[in-house]
């Protein structure tokens, strides 16, 4: 019989050991070479193997960052966006520091400027949707922050979705920066954010960046963490999308986000593992 007979009848045993090869190198920080078996038929099997790597991690949960789909990458489940796991020891508070970031050296490794959502009240947990006018009502502060996107898979954007969901979504971190106070009654136009890397402008943009704003990122996590049977909870933070792009680093380099009126984060790339 040959291997890939083999897996065709033992998908089970593949996923436990796509699973296991991720978590393996994240917490040795190595690069994989290519995705560790088949990669998922759709994002409903994604999200299992992300499902079960959550499992077998040993850190909370507190947060999820959210990822645009291109119309062209989405698949029949229609969903436009992604969401990856945020974990506690891997969330960073900016104290006006540079802050050091782990990327997987091989693997991939990028910065990204968020707005980032904390809840102030659990959301309904049998809500299974939300519009973007229904998700501003739910108790929120706005911050601003940087997720650590970062892989040990080097080719895991180019891949697609599907593979970004495998593996954690391709977070490994947020920087968590000061609030912006009374975020819903902001004209979202006014937030506006620059990213440089070793003082190089690499991307401009903002809020309006994000397709449906930051409301619209908001509404999907709320709507897709209720359908997953992980409703969100008072604390929870989400990140709502790159504002500027996403932005390559190397280890070594320094990255700093200035979102304009509201202050800046500092970061610098250091070897994941």
């Amino acid at each position: 019989m040959s291997s890939d007979q083999g897996k065709q009848e033992n998908p089970e045993a593949e996923a436990t050991g796509i699973v296991r090869q991720f978590l393996d190198a994240r917490r040795r920080g190595q690069a994989l070479p290519a995705f560790p078996g088949s990669i998922p038929a759709d994002l409903e099997a994604a999200y299992q193997l992300q499902d079960q790597a959550i499992a077998q991690w040993g850190d909370a949960v507190v947060g999820w960052k959210v990822g645009f789909i291109a119309p062209e990458r989405r698949d029949q489940s229609g969903d436009e966006r992604l969401l990856g796991p945020i974990f506690s020891r891997k969330l960073w508070n900016a104290t006006g520091a540079i802050v050091d970031i782990p990327v997987f050296a091989g693997g991939f490794g990028a910065v990204e400027a968020e707005y980032v959502l904390r809840l102030d009240a659990d959301a309904p947990a049998d809500k299974l949707h939300w519009s973007p006018e229904e998700a501003a009502q739910l108790p929120s502060t706005l911050h601003i922050g940087v997720e650590v996107a970062s892989s040990p898979l080097a080719t895991i954007n180019q891949l697609g979705p599907i593979v970004v969901v495998s593996d954690f979504g391709n977070n490994n971190g947020l920087v968590l920066g000061g609030e912006i106070a009374n975020w819903t009654a902001l004209d979202e136009a006014g937030l506006v954010a620059e990213t440089r890397i070793e003082g190089e402008v690499v991307g401009t943009g903002g809020a309006c960046r994000l397709p449906g704003g930051l409301r619209g990122a908001f509404a999907f996590a709320l709507a897709r963490s209720a359908r997953r049977g992980r409703p969100l909870k008072k604390g929870d933070l989400i990140a709502t999308g790159n504002a500027t792009g996403i932005h390559d680093i190397a280890i070594g380099q320094q990255a700093m986000i200035e979102f304009v009126g509201h202050g800046g984060i500092s970061c610098r790339a250091v070897a994941a593992g």
